[in-house]
């Protein structure tokens, strides 16, 4: 127990000494609408550790050259925070707090090594990577995904108008549709639903599914899923203003429905889940059968 005590202390000084910039990540997160989970994820892995537990091992040496690597990673990124940070606007903010989270986070794995050793480490070592996910998207990362899944969502539904029969013209992003022009806009990337839906499957395959390329596959899923949801919701849009009105683009169905379609997601995503799950049980009865 000593050496949960010694990591315990060494956590709530890292803490202190980031506490201003782990507040300004607080508030920042409660404020902006694709990091609004980051306040769960502590909660979150520490639930996961403490699921974990029956798995630590009672002796456990420190695990030197692992700690000494995240130590300097960990004291790199600070220096970094403290030198180049600028949070006087929001971009300077946001890119500021991934530097400051990040030094926590690693310095908060580096005391691990130490204090827990290496064999607990190694047992708790889905809690500890989860929480990079407490990391904001530096600005220029978030724009590539966004402009990433806004390019894909774009030629899914130009796919679905093709099938659908309607006449369409598209220009990278910008559609041309029967009296009417649409764009994808960056709020309607999905890149807030698409990153929670990847931490959902990485939560969902550790606990549930057996086998590291089932976790894979199911965590690759998110991105095609990603990109068929943002495309029917483009798709659907774009009908109800050719058929109904223009005026669909101002109604809660583009304004609101963002959740909507998320939840449509997680349909194929959770029979995607069953069916994995499905095989492994499947393997684990012939397995019993033939040991008997």
């Amino acid at each position: 127990m000593a050496q949960y005590k010694k990591f315990a202390l060494a956590m709530a000084f890292l803490t202190l000494a980031f506490a201003l910039p782990l507040g300004r990540l607080v508030w920042f997160s409660i404020h902006d609408d694709l990091h609004s989970y980051i306040p769960l994820m502590p909660f979150v892995c520490v639930y996961l550790a403490w699921i974990f537990k029956s798995e630590l091992p009672v002796r456990s040496s420190p695990a030197i050259n692992s700690g000494m690597v995240l130590l300097v990673c960990g004291l790199a990124a600070a220096l970094s925070y403290f030198l180049l940070a600028r949070p006087a606007s929001l971009a300077g903010l946001e890119n500021s707090l991934s530097l400051s989270t990040l030094a926590w986070v690693l310095l908060v794995a580096a005391a691990g090594c130490w204090f827990l050793g290496g064999a607990a480490m190694r047992a708790l070592a889905f809690p500890f990577g989860l929480m990079i996910f407490m990391v904001p998207f530096p600005v220029p990362v978030r724009d590539a995904i966004e402009s990433g899944l806004q390019v894909g969502s774009a030629v899914v539904a130009e796919w679905m108008y093709t099938l659908a029969g309607t006449p369409v013209i598209r220009d990278d992003i910008f559609f041309r549709l029967p009296g009417f022009s649409l764009q994808v806009a960056p709020e309607c990337s999905g890149i807030h639903s698409t990153w929670v839906l990847l931490i959902t499957s990485l939560v969902a395959g550790r606990m549930i599914l057996l086998r590291p390329w089932k976790r894979a596959v199911l965590c690759l899923a998110v991105i095609p899923l990603a990109l068929l949801r943002n495309g029917f919701r483009v798709f659907v849009i774009g009908e109800l203003c050719v058929h109904i009105s223009p005026r669909m683009i101002d109604s809660p169905i583009h304004h609101k429905g963002g959740p909507i379609f998320f939840v449509l997601s997680l349909i194929p995503f959770f029979l995607l889940l069953y069916f994995l799950r499905k095989g492994e049980t499947a393997d684990t009865v012939r397995q019993s059968n033939k040991s008997e």
